[in-house]
C-alpha cells in the first residue's frame, strides 16, 4: 500500500478579509520530495502557506497532510501532523541564545532530530549555541529557524523565501542542507524567487500568478521552459 502525500490541496480558497487571495488552488507534494512555489511577490505563495499551517482562519477547499484533513484543523493540531512552517521572518526570539530558541518547540515526535545531529548539520549554529538570536547573521537565523523545526520532529517543512537577502555562500549553505534532508526523507515546499536555486534544488515546480496554478512542471519541463518561467516571475 503506498503512503499518502505528504501534503496535498485541493481546489483552495483563501480571503484576507473581504480579498479573495487564492483561488481554487491545487498541488500535491510527495514523500521525501522538494516542490517550488515560483511567482512575484503578491501572488499568494505567503497566503498558501499560511492557509495550510492554519493561520490564516478563512479558507475552503482541500487540505490534508499525511492523508489527514488539516482544513478544519486547530494549527498546533496540524503541527502535530508533522509539519513544520518557517516563515520569511524566521521568528527567531532575538533575547534568547540559539540553544534556547532551538530546544524551545515542544517536540512533536521522536522522530525530531537530536541536538547533536542539529549541530553536525549546522556546525555554525554549535559554534555560536551561547550567542543571543539578535546577534545572528540573516542567514544564522534562517538555519535556526530551519533547526528548530527538525528538532521539533517536522517531516513536512514549509520554507518561504528561505534565500531572500542572503550572501551567496549562505544560499548555497541552505541548498546543501535541503539535499541532505531530501536524503533523510523530509518533504519541503519551498516560495522562492530565485530561480537559480529552486533549480538546484526542487523535483517539480508550481508557478502561480494571481492566487491560481499558470503551470505544474516538472525539472525536465522547467529546464525547457526557463525563459517563459522568468517571465512569468519577473527575473
Amino acid at each position: 500500500m503506498h503512503n499518502p502525500p505528504a501534503l496535498e490541496v485541493q481546489n483552495l480558497h483563501a480571503w484576507y478579509g473581504e480579498s479573495h487571495v487564492l483561488h481554487g488552488l491545487s498541488l500535491t507534494v510527495r514523500e521525501g520530495e522538494t516542490v517550488a512555489l515560483l511567482g512575484r511577490n503578491g501572488v499568494g505563495k505567503s497566503t498558501l502557506m499560511r492557509s495550510i499551517v492554519g493561520i490564516l482562519p478563512t479558507r475552503k477547499g482541500t487540505i490534508r497532510v499525511w492523508g489527514a484533513d488539516a482544513i478544519a484543523t486547530k494549527p498546533h493540531r496540524i503541527a502535530q501532523l508533522g509539519l513544520g512552517y518557517v516563515p520569511e521572518e524566521r521568528g527567531i526570539y532575538a533575547s534568547l541564545t540559539v540553544y534556547e530558541n532551538l530546544v524551545l518547540p515542544m517536540v512533536l515526535s521522536d522522530r525530531g532530530m537530536s541536538t547533536d545531529e542539529i549541530f553536525e548539520l549546522f556546525p555554525n549554529l554549535k559554534e555560536r549555541r551561547g550567542s543571543l538570536g539578535g546577534q545572528l547573521s540573516g542567514g544564522e537565523q534562517q538555519m535556526l529557524a530551519i533547526a528548530r523545526i527538525l528538532y521539533a520532529g517536522a517531516r513536512l517543512m514549509l520554507l518561504d523565501e528561505p534565500t531572500e537577502g542572503l550572501a551567496p555562500v549562505i544560499v548555497q549553505k541552505i541548498g546543501e542542507v535541503i539535499h541532505l534532508l531530501k536524503k533523510k526523507g523530509i518533504s519541503i515546499l519551498i516560495a522562492e524567487q530565485n530561480l537559480h536555486f529552486a533549480a538546484r534544488i526542487a523535483d517539480r515546480f508550481y508557478l502561480i500568478d494571481e492566487g491560481r496554478v499558470t503551470a505544474a512542471l516538472d525539472r525536465d519541463e522547467f529546464l525547457a521552459s526557463r525563459e517563459r518561467v522568468e517571465v512569468s516571475v519577473g527575473v
